[in-house]
């Protein structure tokens, strides 16, 4: 039962203010104690009290290693009181050297791997303090932070490390909180230091200056940093998106000839070994074409991803698809949030290198006070003990008269006015020391504590010595720890496609009767003057010839409309290329392709067949990547009309129809001649192709149009490169299974 007097302690309260009370408690905690690094030492809770424990431990440089479960244990004993797994996961990423920039922990075992394997249990690893981590805890007996009580009031555990590691940005860190979240990029420490050191001679230094030092993040998996302005958006906002890409080199295959991508270097926290399976999946799901073979070389030595292309594979189209489509290429959200007094702000990269250097100030001003009161301490003792050097008969005669200690004590205070420390150390004081040359030691000893507090009270009075005593320990820190950058900055070049490979020129494309089509140069042909000889175009058979011969950019598209009112479209570029007088072969399509002969324009469907018929023509139309049904593409066709019309009426092209085999000369006029669905570009006045063409687009388009709602006859169209479309994404579609127009969209067109 309960009693009468816990009755009494229970008062009525509104469920929401408890919940509200509670939850903010809640939030504040995680904030405070758990999930955000202090802008000071750029620790969370956890990894300071794990350095603290094992500098109490004696875990230090030189020193043996002890099991790791030691480490923990203590933490968990003496200073936070949370799970173990906890601990010993923060002690891990500690040590990994490909999540530290420069790790804090020296370790012995199993501490997991790149691939993302675990470390071994804590009974198994073994650890101690690595010099870096040394000059985090450096002079911290020497009253240069604040101590608190730990959970249970019987320890006192450091607030804040002193840090001469300037560790929040060498070291980045990230957490997550309640509503908040943190993720700071390591950074170069000789950049850092540079820095710091020139904020310090110019304290009005803007953001544009530092970054003449840092000039971005440098990751301890190196990689490639692609572009910068994420780089400054961060260090000028608090947060930006760092785009890193994987390093990778294309070289040549020695046994077989075929080329293939190595790459050597990852994104910060990225898997080779997840990569490695992300491009066997895209391989076999046919997203990926040109790979032969991926293989995981990474040993000891460091990391080597292999990646074997097919024959006549362009390297960089493939690369650039693999930096698209795996974790190749990774966005590194940056958010600079820390703990500011205990509460957490987004703070640019001027403002924590100006606390950085605010708390170095403090740690040296309070460093000296501490050896200036020890100084002084000291020198009181040595002043008692030249008294008693220079007095020593009587000193001696005044203990032998003495009965006791205490009276002894009482009266050398009394006969040489001595404090109760100087006449204790006189007592205490062994007859070795009354030598000579103890005595002269005493001296100089004495002489050396004075010029040492002189000169600490000099720095106390100038700021600007303090200043420098920070320059000197720092650069001595870059000097001692100091190496190269490992991640390369690189602008941003935009996204690579394989037409960035090929050179815009004009090809002469042939479309015989019976659907075989091929391309070549304009170069193959001759100018033909008056009673000279032509060229042969192509062999064909008997039962073909050619009924189309157009001319188009290797950047163009070509469009294909089936009977069924559907829509295709290729680059010309990849039409094979022939010989100028290559006959047609009756191969597959795929067969005709590989051979880079001729290919045929006919549908994988047998239901459906591409038409090449009399109703064909040409179009500046780029009507998309997919397959357009009926009441779409009478929908776009009709924009078109209207598009083209305006056209020609901008340049006053003759209201008669023209054949492009019998050109005609019409004047145009050159300011007039802009091409609507291409912002910012002047065509060339002077193609009179592209000029005698359009009217003849118009009475194609017009007749596909009247015809859409009984398709019975294709056409084949033409299309320039639309500025809106892509690049790297042109690959002919597969057919699909035709569509029916109804009876709406054919009344419609």
């Amino acid at each position: 039962m309960t009693g009468p007097n816990v009755r009494e302690r229970i008062l009525p309260r509104l469920i929401e203010d408890e919940l509200k009370e509670s939850f903010l408690d809640y939030s504040m905690s995680v904030i405070v104690s758990r999930a955000l690094p202090d802008v000071r030492d750029g620790l969370k809770p956890v990894h300071r009290r794990i350095l603290y424990a094992m500098h109490e431990l004696g875990l230090v440089p030189g020193r043996p290693y002890k099991k790791a479960a030691t480490v923990v244990g203590d933490v968990l004993g003496k200073y936070h009181p949370h799970g173990d797994i906890a601990v010993y996961d923060s002690l891990v990423r500690m040590v990994q050297d490909f999540s530290l920039r420069y790790p804090l922990i020296d370790g012995q075992g199993n501490f997991g791997s790149v691939d993302g394997d675990s470390a071994a249990a804590y009974r198994y690893t073994e650890a101690r303090l690595t010099r870096v981590a040394m000059t985090m805890l450096e002079d911290i007996d020497k009253n240069t932070v604040a101590f608190v009580p730990n959970f249970d009031d019987r320890l006192q555990e450091p607030t804040v490390l002193p840090g001469r590691l300037p560790n929040l940005l060498v070291n980045g860190s990230a957490g997550i909180a309640v509503g908040m979240t943190t993720n700071i990029p390591p950074h170069n420490l000789s950049e850092v230091v540079q820095a710091i050191v020139h904020l310090v001679d110019h304290p009005n230094a803007t953001i544009k200056d530092i970054r003449k030092f840092v000039k971005g993040p440098d990751f301890p998996t190196g990689a490639i940093i692609y572009g910068r302005e994420g780089i400054k958006e961060c260090y000028e906002k608090g947060r930006g998106r760092i785009v890193i890409r994987a390093r990778a080199i294309a070289e040549e295959k020695e046994s077989t000839g075929k080329q293939q991508i190595v790459v050597t270097e990852f994104p910060y926290q990225v898997s080779p070994e997840r990569v490695h399976e992300q491009i066997r999946d895209l391989v076999l799901a046919k997203k990926l074409e040109g790979i032969s073979d991926v293989r995981n070389e990474s040993d000891k030595e460091g990391i080597r991803l292999v990646i074997e292309l097919k024959r006549d594979v362009i390297p960089m189209v493939v690369l650039n698809q693999l930096y698209k489509h795996t974790q190749m290429q990774q966005t590194f959200g940056a958010i600079m949030l820390a703990l500011v007094d205990g509460t957490p702000i987004e703070l640019t990269l001027l403002e924590l290198l100006q606390y950085f250097i605010e708390h170095r100030h403090t740690v040296i001003t309070r460093r000296t006070e501490f050896q200036l009161q020890r100084a002084q301490d000291r020198e009181h003792i040595l002043e008692g003990l030249k008294i008693a050097v220079d007095n020593i008969d009587e000193v001696i005669k005044i203990i032998k008269k003495s009965k006791d200690t205490p009276s002894a004590d009482a009266a050398l205070r009394k006969r040489f006015k001595l404090s109760e420390k100087q006449s204790a150390e006189i007592l205490n004081m062994r007859l070795a020391r009354l030598t000579a040359l103890e005595i002269t030691k005493l001296e100089e000893e004495l002489k050396d504590v004075r010029k040492f507090i002189k000169e600490c009270k000099e720095i106390l009075a100038s700021k600007p010595r303090r200043m420098k005593i920070l320059k000197e320990e720092l650069t001595e820190l870059a000097h001692g720890f100091g190496d190269e950058r490992r991640t390369e900055i690189v602008a941003d070049q935009g996204e690579f496609s394989i037409e960035d490979l090929i050179a815009e020129e004009d090809m002469v494309i042939t479309v015989s009767h019976a659907g075989y089509i091929k391309r070549l140069p304009v170069s193959a042909y001759r100018r033909q003057r008056r009673g000279g000889k032509g060229v042969i175009s192509a062999h064909q058979r008997e039962d073909d010839w050619v009924e189309h011969l157009f001319i188009a950019s290797t950047h163009d598209y070509v469009m294909f409309f089936t009977e069924q009112g559907q829509c295709y479209w290729l680059k010309v570029h990849e039409i094979p290329q022939a010989a100028r007088a290559a006959r047609a072969s009756t191969s597959s399509p795929t067969a005709m392709r590989s051979q880079a002969s001729l290919w045929r324009t006919t549908s994988t469907s047998s239901d459906e067949k591409v038409g090449l018929g009399p109703g064909s023509a040409m179009a500046l139309t780029p009507l998309g990547r997919r397959l357009i049904g009926v009441d779409d593409l009478a929908d776009q066709l009709a924009r078109r009309l209207d598009a083209l019309r305006r056209r020609l009426d901008t340049q006053h092209v003759a209201p008669q129809a023209h054949r492009l085999g019998q050109p005609q000369r019409v004047e145009a006029d050159p300011a007039a001649h802009v091409d609507p669905g291409r912002a910012g570009r002047q065509p060339e006045v002077g193609d009179e192709h592209a000029r005698l063409g359009l009217l003849e687009i118009v009475h194609a388009l017009e007749r596909l149009r009247e015809g859409l709602g009984r398709p019975s006859a294709g056409a084949l169209a033409v299309g320039r490169r639309h500025r809106g479309l892509s690049h790297g994404r042109h690959r002919r579609r597969p057919a699909q299974p035709p569509s029916r127009p109804s009876s709406a969209s054919a009344r419609r067109a």
